[in-house]
């Protein structure tokens, strides 16, 4: 079909109230997200170790990016928006505090019940979802299962909240039949296994790992030991050149982690440990849906809210800037209609795609407000405006000025700092989420701009951890003026069009969300 003409079709006035699509035999879905899952440790990246073998052999044969983003790497903003499709700028969920604030018109629960979908959510939530919401509800937290059934259960309860709270170095007390990928995988195959009727189903299983604590049992604890794993080619050093919130953040891991240096290879290698496992649940969750026969009725999309330092900088889990370590996450599709691309596909996608890709998977419209693009088409080998995905975007901050280190508020204070305990700090605080930024890729290239106009400018291939910046450089000057015009491009365009003009104008939109034609 002619591009041109395939796109002028699928443009829509709001209030037309109809679908371009038509399904009778609707897909299952299935949304996995890790907590925390930096990209690159993969093999399918070309990390050395054999840390998610499985998910690796599932995206060679199926579709994967290698340039998919989080919206913001914070929880909270990165789930809501993935429920939404809607950036944090628009969601107004900027922090981990702003649940009760989320703003949207529908969501993506809305569309599945409209379209008679069994709903379930097991694992942890940090969303503005509720337990009336799903049909099926059973939530995990970095301290346990909520309502704890087993003696198992209880066990691994207390053993997070009285000895694993900040990090826990040695091999976990936690075996693995208790571990709680292992238990969220038990009871989504019960809950699948247990849907009768003809209705579709969708499955959010949401692991709280690899988050910190970073706990791991054997034999994943020796699996990636500190002597097997690849030396770090970034240090404190690096993280001190990168600006204040950087220096502001070592500081306070300094204040809590007094051994950091000496233990960050061990908690690395707990990190991949845990990764290794969630591979390993993920492996067989995809076993029990093909048991089923269910596999090819199931679109399945693997990912992270956000990313992990995991030593980088000399620093653990986030908190300052929008490295790619942080904002880079992995993002597999598979199952149900996915053609097959063993290399990684050629474009930009962000977590807020999610929703509306599987408005149009499932045969409905994008809600009004959403912002996220529909990636079905790329999905299923069809065409698709190539400079559409071209670039992506990220955001980070909840406004304000900036908050400098010798203001007298101190980290203990301001809660970011519980003095005594060892790693009992939160990296997502007054300082390192202050002020407003943003970045956006394009190719090799990535800039990332502040409110006071002070930039990064990095060549990713030649520079993967970001140490040169050559914003400034005036023989970058032609490709630093081009980022800039792609970020305020996308800066106009997530301006939020709700409320829509409450009377005579006609909003105009593409079906898919396509903002180019080419």
């Amino acid at each position: 079909m002619n591009l041109r003409k395939y796109l002028f079709s699928g443009i829509v006035l709001h209030g037309a109230g109809l679908s371009l699509f038509a399904q009778t035999d609707k897909p299952n879905i299935v949304v996995i997200m890790a907590d925390q899952q930096r990209a690159d440790l993969c093999g399918r990246e070309g990390f050395p170790l054999e840390i998610t073998p499985f998910v690796d052999e599932l995206a060679y044969e199926n579709l994967w990016f290698d340039k998919a983003y989080t919206v913001m790497p914070v929880s909270t903003p990165a789930r809501c928006s993935m429920f939404t499709g809607r950036f944090p700028s628009a969601t107004h969920v900027r922090t981990n505090h702003n649940l009760r604030d989320v703003y949207y018109e529908k969501d993506l629960l809305d569309i599945l019940k409209r379209n008679d979908y069994k709903t379930a959510m097991v694992g942890k939530n940090h969303a503005y979802l509720k337990p009336d919401d799903m049909d099926f509800w059973s939530e995990y937290g970095h301290w346990g299962k909520n309502k704890p059934v087993t003696e198992g259960d209880r066990a691994a309860s207390r053993f997070f909240k009285e000895e694993a709270v900040g990090q826990y170095l040695p091999p976990s007390l936690i075996p693995l039949e208790d571990q709680q990928p292992v238990r969220i995988v038990d009871e989504v195959l019960e809950w699948i296994n247990s849907q009768k009727g003809n209705d579709p189903f969708f499955a959010w299983i949401s692991f709280p790992e690899p988050h910190n604590p970073q706990q791991v049992c054997e034999p994943y604890y020796s699996m990636f030991s500190p002597e097997k794993i690849p030396a770090l080619k970034t240090s404190r050093q690096d993280a001190l050149k990168k600006g204040d919130k950087y220096r502001i953040l070592a500081t306070l891991e300094n204040a809590s982690c007094l051994d950091l240096e000496m233990n960050i290879p061990r908690l690395r290698g707990n990190y991949m440990g845990m990764i290794r496992l969630i591979d390993d649940q993920i492996k067989r969750l995809v076993e029990g849906l093909k048991a089923k026969g269910l596999f090819e009725k199931t679109i399945v999309v693997i990912l992270s809210d956000h990313g992990d330092y995991c030593g980088e900088y000399g620093l653990i889990r986030k908190g300052a800037g929008l490295s790619e370590s942080l904002v880079r996450i992995p993002m597999v599709w598979a199952g149900y209609q996915i053609k097959k691309q063993a290399k990684p596909m050629d474009a930009h996608v962000s977590l807020a795609d999610i929703f509306p890709t599987l408005c149009t998977a499932i045969g409905d419209t994008i809600p009004i407000g959403v912002q996220g693009r529909s990636l079905w088409p790329m999905l299923t080998g069809r065409e698709y405006p190539k400079n559409e995905f071209s670039s992506m975007v990220a955001q980070l901050g909840f406004g304000g000025e900036d908050v400098p280190l010798d203001e007298e508020l101190t980290f203990e204070q301001e809660g970011a700092l519980k003095p005594g305990k060892t790693a009992h700090f939160d990296c997502l605080n007054t300082w390192t989420q202050s002020g407003t930024s943003r970045m956006v890729r394009a190719g090799d290239w990535k800039l990332v701009m502040d409110s006071y106009g002070r930039g990064e400018l990095y060549n990713l291939k030649k520079d993967p951890y970001e140490i040169d910046n050559l914003y400034g450089n005036a023989t970058f000057a032609n490709m630093q003026n081009e980022l800039l015009a792609k970020l305020l491009a996308w800066e106009l365009r997530l301006q939020d069009p709700l409320p829509l003009p409450r009377s005579r104008y006609h909003f105009r939109r593409h079906s898919y969300n396509y903002h180019f034609n080419n």
